[in-house]
């Protein structure tokens, strides 16, 4: 049909289908046009990848085969990695072989855990070895030791530019952010911090998930939609929230609010007069709120402050490695959380009812499962257990 349709009859045509189906009906129909590129900006997938960090991944990997080799190498069958003098070995490794690709890398990955980070060189090389290898469950299951520590202090520069916190941050490693996304999401209704029908908000626009997962059966929440609505002197969108939407967060009764920040796909973050009306709001109006702030593009901003970084006591960070070190395919994100959180507190001002279906859910794992921390019950939600 060679017609050009209006906005308004795309709207009927497509109006009712989910946003994935439009975004794949509209690939399948640019496929129809042999003549041109197709340009997909339905997905953020980078179109390059880092080749030094691969390049060291895959050294490393082969240094790490070696170690498990020295305790067994019959044929194909190696024997585990072996933690007493293993950074030493790594390191005549690295001197005897200067020119594999990735090696300088690697060199300043020992040193920046050992000299910056304060870490036993075994034990962190070892963790290093055993994780590449893949020999063991990792533990603990949240995230390994030495791990979380490096992730944890890229987040804080990356997200807070290196501020300062009266408490300490928990990082927990998950397989992208939209799996995040669907943990969160779970979590908080697995302990009652969201029923069925209460109400949340999001500020939109917003990656779509965010828009679909709130109508699922499991959660058929209420949302209400803030909308970044202003508009600079020539009536260009800013992707700004004008205080009048943000006002809608004073209800009490708005239990959460989602934000991806910078925005999708505008790729905006928000701006210090919107930071500020939403601390206000929280500190003066509706000081239970949760937020839940998706902030993989920040490293696309400059001088990013995420909004965990102003409301650390309110806020859940979703963050993803995918576009930033373009590692789309390898899922790495994490989901970062102060010790010190209002869903703690929540948790333990539950109904007595709650608290009670929530301790026989956690007794197994816990003498006072009253006491176990929503990181906690974030990571038992992951591993299928709870």
């Amino acid at each position: 049909m060679n017609k050009d349709l209006t906005k308004e009859e795309l709207r009927k045509i497509y109006g009712k289908v989910s946003p994935f189906e439009f975004k794949d009906k509209l690939i399948k129909l640019a496929k129809l046009n042999k003549s041109n590129v197709i340009l997909d900006a339905g997905r953020g997938n980078p179109n390059w990848t880092a080749a030094t960090p691969r390049q060291a991944f895959f050294t490393f990997g082969q240094f790490a085969v070696l170690e498990t080799q020295r305790t067994l190498c019959i044929g194909d069958l190696a024997g585990m990695p072996q933690k007493d003098g293993i950074a030493k070995r790594l390191l005549n490794y690295l001197n005897d072989n200067p020119l594999l690709p990735g090696v300088d890398l690697i060199r300043e990955l020992y040193h920046y855990g050992v000299n910056t980070l304060a870490f036993d060189a075994d034990e962190w090389i070892f963790e290093l070895v055993d994780g590449i290898i893949g020999d063991n469950y990792p533990v603990p299951d949240r995230m390994l030791v030495h791990i979380e520590k490096v992730v944890n202090k890229y987040l804080l520069k990356e997200l807070c530019g290196d501020k300062k916190f009266e408490s300490n941050f928990d990082v927990f490693g998950v397989e992208g952010g939209t799996a995040a996304m669907c943990y969160i999401f779970d979590s908080l209704a697995k302990n009652n911090l969201l029923n069925k029908g209460d109400k949340i908000a999001l500020m939109t626009p917003i990656f779509t998930p965010y828009l679909e997962i709130p109508h699922l059966p499991t959660y058929n929440f209420e949302v209400i939609n803030i909308h970044a609505s202003e508009v600079d002197e020539n009536g260009i969108p800013t992707y700004q929230y004008p205080r009048e939407e943000l006002d809608k967060l004073k209800d009490t009764s708005i239990k959460a609010v989602f934000i991806v920040n910078p925005n999708n796909p505008a790729s905006i973050a928000l701006n210090d007069e919107c930071k500020e009306n939403l601390i206000d709001i929280v500190n003066n109006y509706n000081p239970n709120l949760m937020i839940i702030t998706d902030d993989v593009y920040c490293t696309f901003v400059n001088n990013f402050r995420s909004v965990i970084s102003d409301l650390p006591y309110n806020t859940i960070v979703v963050y993803s490695l995918s576009k930033y070190f373009g590692v789309t395919g390898w899922r790495l994100g994490a989901v970062m959380l102060n010790e010190n959180n209002i869903y703690n507190k929540l948790i333990s001002e539950l109904p007595k009812s709650h608290k009670e279906t929530l301790n026989l859910r956690y007794c197994h794992l816990s003498s006072e499962p009253v006491k176990l921390p929503f990181m906690d019950r974030l990571v038992l939600i992951v591993d299928k257990l709870l």
